[in-house]
């Protein structure tokens, strides 16, 4: 998927687990412990707001675009 969740990232730089997050933003461990693995399909903007508040940073710094490499062709 093209979408990296680098929640992990953020929380090791603020040096809080993630139960501390969940209980500040209200969502289950469970919860966060999904995102964090990309395993979701979505998040709301409220929840990424929370997240953000909390860590104190900006969605561009937990969501990361890469695009798919595309095979290479030989001439």
């Amino acid at each position: 998927m093209p979408i990296v969740v680098n929640l992990d990232v953020m929380l090791a730089k603020r040096k809080m687990r993630s139960k501390e997050l969940a209980e500040r933003i209200g969502i289950t461990e469970q919860n966060i412990s999904l995102l964090k693995s990309g395993k979701v399909r979505g998040v709301r903007f409220e929840t990424l707001e929370k997240i953000c508040e909390v860590l104190d940073c900006q969605p561009g710094d937990i969501l990361e675009f890469r695009p798919a490499e595309q095979p290479q062709t030989e001439v």
